[in-house]
């Protein structure tokens, strides 16, 4: 029998994770997962996921696909794995793919989540999952900011000083920032991200929202493609992977 490929959509809380991708001695998400599943099919798995999480970072919508000579169910393989997997991750979908499907060359855009918790007080509660930030912050203001970051741009000043990808140029859907109670949530969709990318216009957009940078100074920091005038790599905690997007 040849084998089949299975697509899985994740859930997990990233806090005790060194992130994704395997690596050695280290406890990631891809690697508890290729064991649940070996321990299901007895076979050697290799697990592809959308995007490579960094350590602390969380997900709603984490695509993965693996491939299996099984004829487990995919209803088989969800109820299995999740009975195997640690509390901190599961699968909450399940589905036969294409031959070969790989999500990380197929993806056409990504949604990410970066929350701040806005109050004087922090919150245990929250803490896992969310940046504290004290001072109030100006939800118009970093509205205001975040869309003239919208559209095709060299986002060199957006990403980490190590990031290896070579084309720096990235087009973003859209830049939402809402306040709900004591929660502000900054919403961002592209076609793909560069290395903390996300972060960076979090800890920028929080300058912005503290009022100690002015909005339209964002647009100038964009345009100068230098890392060093945008503002901080925001907490790694704060942030979500929401989903991700496959060509029809």
């Amino acid at each position: 029998m040849s084998d089949r490929t299975l697509r899985l959509t994740l859930e997990y809380d990233g806090t005790d994770f060194s992130g994704w991708q395997v690596q050695d001695g280290q406890r990631t998400v891809q690697g508890v997962l290729e064991e649940a599943i070996r321990a299901m099919t007895s076979e050697p798995t290799r697990v592809r996921g959308a995007g490579r999480t960094d350590a602390g970072v969380h997900a709603r919508g984490q695509v993965a696909a693996f491939s299996t000579a099984t004829t487990i169910p995919a209803l088989g393989f969800l109820r299995g794995i999740n009975a195997i997997l640690p509390r901190d991750v599961a699968v909450v979908a399940a589905a036969e793919a294409a031959p070969g499907f790989d999500p990380r060359r197929l993806a056409r855009g990504k949604v990410y989540r970066y929350t701040f918790w806005n109050h004087e007080v922090r919150s245990p509660i929250h803490e896992r999952f969310s940046w504290h930030i004290r001072a109030p912050l100006d939800v118009d203001a970093m509205t205001a900011a975040g869309a003239l970051l919208l559209g095709e741009h060299d986002f060199s000043a957006f990403r980490a000083a190590d990031c290896e990808r070579k084309n720096p140029v990235r087009t973003l859907r859209r830049v939402e920032v809402e306040r709900r109670g004591e929660r502000v949530e900054l919403d961002v969709e592209a076609t793909a991200f560069l290395k903390n990318m996300v972060r960076v216009i979090a800890g920028t957009l929080c300058d912005v929202g503290r009022g100690e940078t002015a909005p339209a100074q964002v647009g100038r920091i964009l345009e100068s493609h230098d890392r060093t005038r945008a503002g901080m790599t925001a907490p790694a905690q704060g942030l979500c992977m929401l989903e991700v997007f496959f060509s029809t």
